[in-house]
């Protein structure tokens, strides 16, 4: 036994088991396996060609030495990024605890009821800080929520606006640098013109539709916006404000002011710079405008008892129903991060905020006092956090760096500083040291913070906040370490048992990959730093970048996109781009099948094209003679194809390239959808089946954990004539030579946890990459096997395999009046979250159990499903009260002085021997959907408050 080799703490099976697991499924041998299973002329004919795997020793000392090439300044930039101090209960016991970060998004909301009582409170935390009505569980970053909210008011513009296409927003021009490069980006494909001015000098006249504002200012200035707001009523314009949160603790709300939407990241609420993210966006709205609401939104409701219990509300929004139609993409949340900033409000309450809040504000006041002794003039007339300087900028930041500190230069004359939450005195006298050098003065000491007030009488917050229980009782630090876990117990992550969700990929995420994340050469990195100071950054992003070209086989990787949904938008644009360079404006014809993922059809027509959907034959496969019918009837205008390999049936298309090369002969590219490929690393590539571009879920293949729901990171890997188009910042330039605007706000979107997946690629190596994909073939195909004869599989490749998932027909039970969420939820009781429901197709599970799982909880898992099969056979169409339809059984049920069902207590709870060693117990009975959205609640109000008459 290596114990020194990554890959065998990776995958789960060990060499002992893979015979036995070789002659459950038929096969002599993994060739033989793989050779059944991958069509041979897409297979690679070498190795990958990357360094030889690290131990996870040699991992440790590469990244500590790597961080140190990191330059630790202290960093004053601003710009939406602010140093914020993470308090060391929520950093040990929810950023680095598995309970917390390897749990999936909340589908089965019985078994994750306690994260979505902590999304609820950062929800109740946005809605009252924002003053608006509705918040949802996060978005992505700042950038990409003003997008949102862009999006979102085109769609709810008036009957009369849509027919006479009023289409113009307005942008101020406070707004943040990189969300105004996301908005550009956006709004084209759409239809939306953007006008970029003063909104003091805004005439307000016909034609808009919208305005964003950024409130305070990106150089700090505080304007009071409720006339503009008011004025923009008057002439049916509606009004998204972009709020640094923690400024809302002493400012006016914009929902006061009379704002439509209110958006912001929440990064400074307890959340490490990390280079960029990953970071919690919030976005808040009116309820009138719930059903266009971006994103997840968490909702109260009522469980079969009648007790209260928490799910996603309002499903139907989605755009995996509405496809095409949808206006937003986005599937999922930051949710790991938005729990994290949600427990930074409950840690320190509404006081505590206020004095955090305070103390940033009085060190501003008292740093101007200081600079105006110096004989500088500070030209912001109202601030919170961020002054601005004139000066002789260069003399400044020559100065500021020999001492370490990072300001932000505005231009040649003017110098930007913003505080924070870690700013101390000794802080503040460095800086006033630095300027006092370059002004070539003496000063004196700063010994205590000065009384003072920079926000004008009238935009000083007089409303409460945060005065729910729960934001005013877990402050020290046993209570809230309680409540943390109170809430870990009720849900069921990838700590306890499997989590097989097809297409979601929900393997290990190793310690030694995730540790580097609480190292502060690699979290406390400011996104715009100079790129002299973080050298480690730099040379980890470029190496994952080469390694994911050498995985993919193409030639340029950007890392910009932070969801996969994200990727897929930045595919289709970078695609968009290359058709106009050439002059081919009008390919805006995406060919999709009617497989496909919800979000390719969303992404499609956010991108600007027209989705024509093409057919699936029975047995699973893309129908080519249709796909090139409609290759060649769209052939003028056909911009794509989107297709996912293996196939959304969890089979690898022998066709693939015949498909890929009809797309090419009618003049369009092909985007590969990267959600499954955890089947094809080292063994077939994206370049080798004749796709031109793909984005890669590095939460799913390579290793990044859920996170409950986010984080994620969707890079595209994109052909040579893509390359020149792949994404810029405005602050920091990136991607091609003929690069497209920004995708999302920081230049390499969520860099920090790009570590855990170059970790995952170092440590494995060619070998371990190829052999982990090996087994996740392989342990598909042993449930597979195992299950054969108790549920059929629906598809299945040529020779009979499954490729790393398989779809299992659960719709025959409808026969004994059972459907397939009964099964999802009786696996509760057996101590497995379900496999992916209803998608693809409805009416059946879709499993993935990924190579980190070994043989005895595989054995586990067939064991609950076999014994599910014999359950289904004792029911009745006529008699609902069974143990599937009464499913899951909490312990408040089971422990009841009253049993009423004709099943016993151990069938109910302990149905299965193993399961008594290591039972998880529901927190709920069923939730009931349908209440929970006639009555939407979406904050901690008491649910009573809500109730029908």
């Amino acid at each position: 036994m290596k114990t020194d080799a990554f890959a065998l703490r990776h995958i789960g099976p060990s060499e002992n088991n893979l015979q036995h697991m070789l002659k459950t499924i038929g096969a002599e041998t993994m060739d033989q396996l793989i050779f059944e299973t991958i069509p041979n002329d897409i297979r690679l004919k070498s190795d990958l060609d990357l360094e030889p795997a690290m131990t996870e020793f040699e991992f440790s000392n590469h990244i500590k030495l790597l961080g140190d090439k990191n330059k630790m300044f202290q960093s004053y930039i601003g710009l939406g990024y602010n140093q914020a101090i993470i308090p060391a209960v929520i950093q040990r016991n929810v950023f680095e605890n598995p309970g917390w970060y390897t749990a999936y998004t909340p589908y089965q909301a019985e078994i994750a009821q306690g994260r979505l009582e902590a999304i609820l409170n950062f929800q109740t935390m946005v809605i009252e800080l924002s003053g608006m009505e509705i918040a949802n569980a996060s978005l992505l970053d700042e950038g990409t929520a003003a997008a949102e909210a862009m999006a979102l008011l085109f769609d709810i513009r008036s009957r009369d606006q849509k027919k006479n296409n009023v289409n113009k927003f307005f942008v101020s021009e406070e707004i943040l640098p990189q969300t105004l490069s996301v908005l550009q980006t956006r709004s084209t494909p759409i239809g939306v013109e953007l006008v970029i001015g003063n909104h003091e000098e805004f005439d307000f006249s016909e034609g808009f539709y919208g305005a964003i504002l950024q409130y305070p200012g990106k150089y700090g200035q505080i304007h009071d916006y409720a006339g503009f707001i008011a004025k923009a009523k008057t002439k049916e314009i509606k009004v998204a404000v972009a709020a640094d949160v923690l400024s809302l603790v002493k400012l006016t709300s914009p929902g006061e002011m009379g704002a439509d939407v209110v958006l912001g990241t929440t990064q400074r609420f307890g959340i490490p710079l990390g280079y960029g993210g990953p970071h919690a966006a919030y976005f808040a709205t009116k309820d009138e405008y719930k059903r266009s609401m971006p994103g997840r939104i968490i909702g109260v409701t009522v469980d079969t008892n009648g007790n209260r219990a928490l799910r996603m509300a309002l499903q139907t929004r989605e755009q995996h129903i509405k496809r095409d139609k949808a206006t937003s993409n986005i599937c999922t949340a930051q949710v790991l991060l938005s729990v994290m900033a949600g427990m930074y409000a409950v840690f320190h309450g509404p006081k505590g905020l206020q004095y955090i809040a305070n103390k940033v504000h009085t060190s501003a006041t008292t740093l101007v006092n200081e600079l105006e002794k110096l004989g500088l003039y500070q030209t912001n007339t109202a601030y919170f956090d961020t002054i601005v300087i004139k000066t002789e900028a260069a003399k400044v930041r020559e100065i500021a760096e020999q001492n370490e500190v990072n300001f932000l230069y505005v231009d040649e004359n003017t110098v930007s500083i913003s505080l924070n939450e870690t700013t101390s005195i000794a802080d503040l006298n460095k800086i006033v040291s630095i300027f006092a050098q370059a002004t070539g003065k003496q000063t004196s000491t700063i010994s205590e913070l000065q009384n003072g007030n920079q926000i004008p009488t009238n935009l000083e917050r007089t409303s409460s906040f945060l005065q729910h229980d729960v934001f005013n009782k877990y402050h020290s630090e046993t209570a809230l370490m309680r409540y943390i876990k109170m809430l870990e117990r009720k849900d069921l992550a990838l700590n306890h048992s499997m989590i097989s969700l097809g297409s979601c990929t929900m393997k290990l995420n190793a310690a030694s990959e995730m540790l580097p994340l609480s190292m502060g050469q690699w979290n406390n990195i400011h996104p715009f730093a100079p790129l002299d100071q973080a050298q480690g950054y730099q040379e980890m992003l470029t190496k994952l970048e080469q390694q994911l070209n050498v995985i993919t086989g193409f030639a340029g990787t950007t890392l910009q996109p932070n969801s996969g949904a994200q990727g897929e938008y930045a595919g289709l644009m970078v695609i968009r781009a290359y058709h106009q360079s050439r002059g081919d404006h009008h390919r805006n014809i995406a060919l999709i099948p009617s497989s496909a993922h919800g979000t390719n059809p969303a992404s499609a027509a956010m991108a600007g094209m027209k989705v024509v959907v093409t057919k699936t034959l029975e047995n699973g496969n893309i129908d080519v003679e249709d796909l090139r019918e409609k290759a060649i009837l769209y052939s003028a205008n056909l911009s794509c194809l989107m297709v996912t390999y293996p196939s959304t049936h969890g089979v690898f298309e022998s066709a693939i390239k015949e498909i890929t090369q009809l797309i090419h002969d009618n003049g369009g590219q092909v985007y590969m959808d990267g959600a499954n490929m955890n089947a094809q690393v080292g063994l077939t590539n994206p370049a080798t089946i004749g796709a031109d571009v793909c984005h890669l879920n590095l939460h799913k293949t390579f290793a990044i954990p859920h996170g409950g729901g986010g984080p994620g990171v969707g890079p595209i890997c994109v052909a040579p004539q893509l390359v020149p188009f792949l994404p810029t910042n405005p602050v920091i330039p990136t991607g091609g030579e003929t690069a497209i605007t920004a995708i999302s706000s920081a230049p390499w979107g969520s860099a920090l946890v790009c570590l855990i997946s170059y970790g995952y690629i170092c440590m494995l190596g060619a070998e371990g990459l190829k052999k982990s994909t090996e087994y996740a073939i392989l342990n598909a195909n042993y449930i597979k096997e195992k299950l054969n004869g108790h549920y059929d599989t629906l598809y299945s490749g040529e020779m009979g395999r499954a490729a790393h998932e398989m779809i299992l027909e659960c719709r025959p039970f409808k026969e004994k009046g059972i459907e397939v969420t009964d099964i999802a939820k009786r696996l509760m009781d057996y101590g497995f979250h379900a496999p992916t429901v209803s998608f693809p197709v409805a009416g059946t599970l879709m499993i993935e159990p990924t190579e980190s799982e070994n043989l005895e909880e595989l054995d586990r898992f067939c064991d609950a499903m076999i014994a599910i099969r014999k359950e289904i056979e004792s029911a009745t169409i006529e008699n609902p009260n069974n143990v599937l339809k009464n499913a899951p059984h909490t312990l408040m049920m089971v422990t009841a002085d009253n049993w009423i069902y004709p099943y016993t207590r151990e069938q109910a709870a302990f149905p299965l021997d193993y399961i008594a060693e290591n039972k998880f117990w529901p927190t709920v009975r069923r939730a009931d959907e349908a209440y929970g959205d006639r009555n939407l609640v979406c904050s901690c109000a008491p649910i009573e408050a809500y109730m029908e008459n």
